[in-house]
């Protein structure tokens, strides 16, 4: 996440979940896994006889659809799992092709070369903390992919998250909404970023009770919470995107001792929260 540029405000429009198209590189990685980059190994022509084909959150027609891409579509295949046997227009089949944005697709409607595709990694968690364990919270179940001012990133006032797209955010403590805001180079928060813009997208700031302030950026679609408003520790303020700067759906989460939000008082959000019980690998 780049340095926040003065904050503008834009009009909402309609999310359009995005199309997974060839060679394209994103956040997520096999099976719940995350790095900074993960590659295709291959690409592939959805063919469903005219209906768009769902983009589900699991290897399943139960999972939550978190988008569509058109019949004649391309796909960027990134890994395989086992899942529901679905009868497709090409195979029938309990493969399902997990994509470079982290969601899956039946292989029984993809059209395909004979390039190898692997098996994806078990699926990695981070449990949260009780309810009753105290204040403080992770705001995404989901592991770290980039650390506080690195010394490839110096000014990264954050640590990221790489959670899939459509991920809830929760607040990490309670607090109060002081800040909505979309922040983009381009001024619009309401389609996918990438590395050469500037800013952290949709993104909000609560102020919690005992003084800190913090930050949670590159938001899929407008917060869900509104300046002003009193949220408990778990409410669920956004969901997770890839808006402003980034190079994939993840969380850019920040910590500041004060409002408002500088450089100056941004602190490692790592042992802020070990401090207050809540670990984050």
């Amino acid at each position: 996440m780049m340095k926040v540029r003065p904050q503008r405000r834009t009009t909402l429009s309609v999310v359009a979940a995005a199309g997974v198209l060839a060679g394209l590189v994103a956040f997520a990685a096999p099976g719940g896994a995350f790095a900074a980059t993960v590659k295709a190994v291959g690409t592939g022509t959805v063919k469903t006889g005219g209906t768009p084909l769902n983009m589900r959150s699991t290897a399943s027609s139960a999972g939550t659809r978190v988008g569509t891409v058109k019949s004649g579509g391309t796909v960027a295949i990134v890994c395989q799992v086992t899942g529901e046997n679905v009868r497709g227009t090409v195979r029938t089949t309990r493969a399902w092709d997990r994509l470079t944005n982290g969601s899956y697709v039946s292989d029984g409607y993809v059209v395909r070369g004979s390039f190898r595709i692997p098996a994806c990694a078990p699926a990695l968690t981070v449990a949260q903390p009780p309810a009753t364990s105290g204040p403080w919270m992770l705001p995404v179940a989901a592991r770290l992919v980039s650390a506080f001012h690195t010394a490839e990133r110096p000014n990264h006032d954050g640590i990221d998250l790489g959670a899939t797209r459509n991920t809830p955010i929760q607040a990490a403590a309670a607090g109060t909404v002081i800040r909505v805001v979309c922040n983009v180079s381009t001024n619009n928060c309401d389609v996918d970023g990438n590395r050469t813009l500037s800013g952290c997208g949709w993104y909000a700031e609560i102020q919690h009770t005992d003084g800190f302030l913090t930050r949670y950026c590159h938001m899929v679609r407008r917060p869900s919470v509104t300046v002003g408003q009193v949220v408990t520790k778990g409410q669920v303020i956004g969901y997770v995107g890839t808006s402003g700067s980034s190079s994939g759906p993840h969380l850019h989460f920040e910590v500041h001792s004060a409002a408002p939000a500088t450089r100056a008082n941004a602190l490692n959000p790592i042992p802020f929260l070990r401090a207050r019980g809540v670990i984050v690998t």
